[in-house]
Formats: structure tokens, sequence, C-alpha cells
């Protein structure tokens, strides 16, 4: 087949799993075109069988704001003219879903057929599908899209309940590379990675996101200044965004500044994961929790809240512990607990990554997007 895939290609889940996706897909030997303003960073040396189409946004004095919307549904539609794509897949729903609506709109009337499938990642419909701005229009591009996956129970039942939605949308879980993200089997490679940021007496707990505030930053570095007091123990944050100074300025008025280490945007999370003996995600909301299944698949457990579709995910006391938001006391004593009993700690890291191998690989989670494309072809 031959795939448009368009989304954001900043630092976050919805961007890291629709460029994942093209990876996969082109892998199995399909044609993949990333139609998006920037190229995904994600696509960096992996771009085989992938091509990238960035989509132009002039800006005129007439035009507060351009619109970015508009010229994506162009871009779109001729990229789909001239490679002869066969549909689109558009990850997040505003303006993707929009835009790719247009777009097989303006085809339609040169007798061209683009069917579309939308996948809802989750802010998308919890945070801002739900302004009254974005409402109408987002449930029509649903409602009007040829496909529509979800990748969560918890984000499906959401997205109905609040968007009275009414069309049928699959489930189909994120996923993770099993044999790119792994554990470090060599111990002595590990000891030797993880000396570059801690201590041999040290664990290592670590945070992936993007810094917006509903990853609740502030409880993470709470949650570790905690920790810090029971047990020898770093913080390695990975990612970037607008609470990142928040989260620096917090280390140092808690006098443990010294003991984080603010990484920014890395492209090699694969390598970074496994040095971790714990993940730490309190967020606010997750629709599924990508960064945890990505550590579980290196057999690092995660401390999380019990929110959104997490509980799909991790199965609390197994492979990781689940508590309410803003409990950053409970939080810690769990991650200390753990850290304290060697022998539940490696339980959780083995029973982690057999879930990940078991229900979440690639191998296993994207035939079923394949599959579900072929339905919407057939117009089932």
């Amino acid at each position: 087949m031959r795939i448009g895939i368009t989304c954001y290609p900043t630092y976050g889940g919805s961007g890291v799993v629709a460029t994942e996706l093209g990876i996969e897909l082109a892998a199995m030997g399909h044609e993949v075109h990333f139609i998006s303003y920037s190229q995904p960073f994600r696509l960096s040396g992996r771009d085989e069988g992938i091509h990238y189409h960035e989509v132009p946004v002039s800006s005129y004095p007439l035009f507060e704001f351009p619109p970015y919307d508009l010229a994506l549904a162009s871009r779109m539609a001729e990229v789909a003219e001239f490679n002869h794509l066969d549909l689109l897949h558009v990850h997040y729903a505003i303006p993707h879903s929009v835009s790719a609506l247009l777009a097989r709109q303006m085809l339609a009337s040169r007798g061209m057929r683009l069917p579309f499938v939308t996948t809802l990642h989750g802010t998308d419909i919890t945070l801002v599908g739900l302004d009254r701005s974005y409402l109408p229009i987002t449930r029509y591009a649903i409602q009007e899209s040829d496909g529509v996956t979800s990748i969560s129970n918890y984000l499906k039942e959401e997205t109905i309940k609040h968007f009275g939605i009414t069309r049928g949308i699959e489930v189909v879980t994120n996923f993770v590379n099993c044999n790119v993200y792994v554990p470090i089997k060599d111990e002595t490679a590990r000891a030797t990675a993880r000396a570059r940021l801690a201590r041999p007496d040290e664990a290592i707990l670590m945070h992936l996101s993007n810094f917006r505030p509903v990853k609740r930053v502030t409880d993470l570095v709470k949650t570790f200044a905690l920790v810090a007091k029971e047990v020898p123990a770093q913080l390695v944050l990975v990612g970037d965004g607008p609470d990142r100074s928040t989260a620096e300025w917090l280390a140092h008025d808690l006098k443990i500044n010294d003991r984080i280490h603010f990484m920014g945007k890395q492209e090699r999370v694969h390598e970074l994961l496994p040095l971790a003996d714990l993940m730490l995600m309190p967020s606010a909301l997750e629709s599924f929790g990508l960064a945890a299944l990505e550590a579980m698949a290196c057999k690092v457990p995660s401390i999380a809240t019990r929110v959104g579709g997490v509980p799909e995910l991790i199965d609390d006391g197994i492979t990781g512990l689940l508590y309410p938001v803003g409990d950053v006391e409970q939080m810690a004593a769990g991650a200390v607990g753990l850290l304290k009993d060697r022998a539940k700690l490696e339980a959780m890291r083995e029973a982690g990554r057999k879930t990940a191998q078991q229900r979440y690989c690639s191998s296993l989670v994207v035939p079923h997007y394949v599959k579900y494309y072929e339905e919407v072809l057939n117009g089932k």
C-alpha cells in the first residue's frame, strides 16, 4: 500500500507513535509518505522506504494566524494525487482530520478516491477537542472519517460520551519495537553506561515527557526529593517543554538540583531507558502511557498515576505501581519500597518485559493497522 501519514512532528506521544508506525510499515514493504510542517524527529537515520513532504505555510499581513489547516489540506491532496496514495492516516484529530476531510473532497471532485483514517491520541479529545470553539468541527471530522481508531478503551469511551459519536471506533493500542527497546543483558556494559549518570550505589529514576502541565513535573521533582532522602538516587529527565524551567527552579529550591540530570530532547531514548531502575509518570491524565510501555519493554517498572488508560497498560502491583494524582508521599514510598526490595523489583522487571512482548510489540500491533486499512479500502 501507499500510505500518507500526518502527525505533529514535535516531541510528544502522538508524533512518536505515528513516526514509529511509518517506520514499521516501511519495513513491511509499504510506501510511506509523511506530510507535515517539519520532519518528525524520530525519522533521522531510519528513512528507507519513507518519503517526507513539507507543508509550506505562507504568512501574509492579512492573516493574524497563518492557516496551516488549509495549507495542509492542499498539500495532502497534492501528495496523494502525485504519488497515487491509497489512503491517509492522520494522528491527532485537530486539525489533521479536518484537513484530510477537505483533501478527500477536493480529490473526489476530480473523480479520485482518498479515504482517511483518524487515530485519536488523547488531549485532542480530552482537552482541546472539548473546547467549544473546536467541539463541533472535531465531532464532524471524526464522524466523516472513513475509519477511526483509538489508542485505548478509555479514550474510545470518552470520545463516545463527550462527542456523541455514533460510528464505530477500533481500539488499536500503542506499541513498541521489542527488538529496539530491550534491556541490557551484559551487566558490565550496563554498569559502565550507568556510571555516566550515577555512582554504583545509586538508583536511577527516569522521566520522559514533553513537560506540559498535564505531566505534573513538579510532582515528579517532589516525589524524587522524598525518595532521595531514603535511598541514594539520581533523577534523569528526558524531554523538554513549557514546565522545564519550573522543574529546574523547584529542584534548586529543594536543594536536589545536583542529583537531577536535565537531558533535553533525545533521539535515542531506547539507549537511555535500560539504564533506569524506575520510571516516574505522575501525570494528571494519560490516555495510554507510551513512556511507561517503552520502559516496560526495557525491564523498567513505572510508578504512575491511576488515570485514563494507564490501568489498561500497567497491572498494579505486577508490572508497576499506581497511585492517585498528586499523592507524592505514596508514590515516593512505593518507589523506596521497590528499590529496597530487589526481589520484588526484579519480578516486576520480568513481568513488564513479558507483558510488552505478549501484547504490545510492533510485530503484533502494526498488522492490526494494516488489516484495518484493508477494511477501510474495501469499504467495510
